[in-house]
């Protein structure tokens, strides 16, 4: 997994990004009709109901807007909301406020979002010894920020992107000429070139699974899109060799089905790229 220090970095990338799309060369509505000394305040308004997330993000947005900004948080990350609920008010010169309004609701709605639906899901598996993971089904440019929703929603994050883990996925081990073929040539080329980096493989059937067993190495197997019954089986055969993930359109009404065939990961695109944004408000307070 990518580190503390990597991660940072990716979500200094996205404000900075964010902040020069909806910014450009300045916010012309209310250099118009605000003095720039003008100061003032608004709160974080929850109109809906769930998880919320992004209230660490906001503090860095503002913090990058103007450092003069305060921040009164009421709310945590991670905490139950409803509607009615203010989870911080914001103080400091109006420009600022307003210059930072749009990044500030755009992302903690999406991030509240993910959040509340992978805690549908950790609920759910209350009682298991599944996890929930995600997936790189995330949006082009502010994965960090729904990775980080996951685990605000008390999930877990699968690999962040193609450099910090290895999957070989059906295509790759098809392209290659086979699994035995695929894993072999992986563990080559990790160690030439001095990576340590964990090798999960999926299978499509229980032969499949039977194949991969023969190589040592393997972190974890992905079974994918297997059926109930298959996926006992699946377990069964791997016998605590490796790790375990099930994957493929499993949903909130198939995940604990999943989850009691033994697997130690379940992973669901859903959470990321499937959800229905919090309605959030940034209101001045007068």
């Amino acid at each position: 997994m990518i580190s503390d220090k990597q991660f940072n970095k990716e979500i200094d990338i996205i404000i900075a990004n964010a902040i020069r799309e909806d910014v450009g060369d300045g916010d012309h509505s209310s250099l118009a009709c605000i003095p720039e000394d003008a100061r003032g305040s608004a709160k974080l308004l929850v109109k809906d109901e769930g998880i919320i997330a992004g209230i660490e993000f906001a503090r860095l947005v503002f913090e990058y807007v103007d450092p003069g900004l305060e921040l009164d948080i009421k709310i945590k990350d991670g905490s139950s909301v409803k509607y009615g609920d203010v989870c911080f008010y914001v103080s400091g010169l109006s420009q600022s406020i307003l210059k930072s309004e749009r990044l500030v609701l755009n992302a903690m709605q999406r991030m509240s979002a993910i959040a509340t639906k992978t805690n549908e899901y950790v609920k759910l598996l209350d009682g298991t010894n599944t996890k929930i993971l995600d997936t790189r089904k995330t949006t082009p440019g502010i994965r960090a920020l729904e990775k980080w929703a996951v685990k605000i929603g008390g999930g877990e994050n699968h690999r962040f992107a193609l450099y910090d883990m290895v999957m070989l996925k059906d295509n790759h081990i098809d392209f290659c000429g086979g699994i035995t073929k695929a894993i072999a040539k992986t563990k080559n080329y990790l160690r030439e070139n001095q990576l340590d980096l964990k090798i999960i493989v999926e299978a499509r059937n229980l032969s499949e699974i039977e194949e991969i067993l023969q190589s040592e190495g393997v972190y974890r197997i992905l079974i994918d899109n297997f059926n109930y019954e298959d996926t006992r089986k699946a377990v069964k055969l791997i016998n605590g060799k490796c790790l375990t993930e099930s994957s493929g359109g499993i949903t909130l009404e198939t995940a604990k089905h999943y989850a009691e065939c033994g697997v130690d990961y379940i992973s669901s695109g859903a959470l990321t790229h499937s959800v229905y944004n919090m309605d959030l408000s940034l209101k001045a307070v007068k």
